[in-house]
């Protein structure tokens, strides 16, 4: 077996892995541990086309991680022979002291848990996790690589909000933005598919999941996006409202009642499609729509128009667009939110060939005529294989 980089992803109650040869992007082996911490977890472990699911109580991220060590051990690969170079983490928050990938040391780890204010709900089990796979790997070097660090040297005018600057500076108030890796590797793989060297691209990047982000990249490098200091602002979202008028907050805390933590609740977990249509599956507001019903017709036509807000936006920060993107799970397999995010668009030179964009993408696809000023793609996102590949550059 050639080199290989194993990925982990340690979330709140999961972890996520793959085992990745990245000269070739070879997905090796991938699982998953779910439900860490309660009654009885989940385990799912893939090699060689063989799926091997397990059901046990797995009471912590150490537990977990060991578990997924005896699983390469009983059912392959064999990770001594799998020539691991290094062991890559992702991690949301990097704030804007990391611009790139980090060999982790004391110094990073404290790092991370510094910045945990920012991403409460992210740093803490990213670090758990780390800590946990130095001390059952402790023969190769661990790669933190920041969600945030493709965004961390945006333009000081896209960076700063319009704060009192001390304030700002005190408790670090800026656009830091989020899935950066996923938006670093869509402009990249943009670019080799219209055969166009990156350094002459302005691009947009609709990355459209539960959660979802833009962003506008020009010469390969990110001018701005969405998400701002925590993945709350920007693009409507399957729970989360994106962008609001923030005295709202002062509305429903004076008027109605809500403290702050409720009101955070409110934002990040009952509103997006949610809030509008009762269901945060776009799958689930599409059956609906179907059906007649006002509430999700509405949601998608909110959905839709904030991102026609987003790119038309982005196409005047950059002075013109060359190439737009579709990435992540609404982004790859959603036809009807691709048409409506562009319809009305044609006069930036957008002009969406219907029968390109129609079904799931599972590779890169010119969805754009061929007449279309701007080239528009679906480009399906490989978060873990932009991971390895930045820690093999660093390592």
């Amino acid at each position: 077996m050639s080199t290989t980089v194993l990925v982990i992803n340690s979330g709140s109650s999961s972890i996520k892995y793959q085992l990745i040869e990245p000269e070739e992007g070879v997905v090796v082996a991938s699982g998953l541990v779910e439900r860490i911490g309660e009654d009885e977890g989940l385990l799912r472990h893939t090699f060689e086309g063989v799926d091997t699911r397990l059901t046990e109580p797995v009471p912590d991220h150490g537990a977990g991680l060991r578990r997924v060590l005896e699983l390469f051990a009983e059912v392959g690969p064999d990770l001594g022979a799998a020539g691991i170079v290094a062991v890559g983490h992702r991690v949301v928050q990097g704030g804007a002291r990391y611009s790139g990938p980090a060999l982790v040391d004391d110094h990073v780890l404290a790092d991370i848990e510094e910045l945990i204010p920012l991403a409460p709900l992210h740093n803490p089990p990213n670090l758990r996790g780390i800590q946990v796979a130095r001390d059952l790997l402790p023969d190769v070097p661990h790669v933190a690589v920041f969600d945030t660090a493709f965004f961390s040297d945006l333009p000081d005018a896209a960076a700063t909000y319009a704060l009192d600057r001390e304030v700002a500076t005190r408790y670090r108030v800026r656009r830091y933005g989020a899935h950066g890796t996923s938006h670093q590797y869509v402009s990249r793989t943009a670019a080799t598919v219209v055969g166009r060297p990156l350094e002459e691209l302005r691009q947009v990047v609709l990355h459209l999941g539960n959660g979802a982000s833009a962003s506008a990249v020009a010469g390969g490098r990110a001018v701005d996006t969405s998400m701002g200091m925590t993945p709350l602002e920007g693009l409507v979202m399957g729970t989360r409202t994106g962008d609001i008028d923030p005295a709202v907050i002062f509305h429903l805390s004076r008027n109605a009642g809500f403290t702050i933590d409720e009101i955070d609740d409110l934002f990040n977990r009952r509103s997006g499609l949610k809030g509008l249509s009762g269901k945060n599956d776009m799958r689930e507001v599409h059956g609906l729509v179907a059906a007649g019903d006002a509430g999700a017709r509405l949601a998608l036509d909110v959905y839709a128009h904030r991102l026609r807000k987003y790119v038309g936006g982005y196409a005047a920060v950059m002075g013109g667009l060359d190439v737009l993107s579709f990435t992540a799970g609404i982004g790859e397999n959603d036809e009807i939110v691709r048409a409506e995010a562009l319809s009305g668009l044609e006069f930036l030179g957008i002009e969406l060939d219907p029968a390109r964009n129609a079904g799931r993408m599972s590779e890169p696809k010119v969805i754009s005529t061929d007449r279309s000023r701007v080239t528009v793609l679906v480009v399906p996102t490989k978060e873990e294989q932009e991971i390895a590949r930045q820690v093999i550059d660093l390592v």
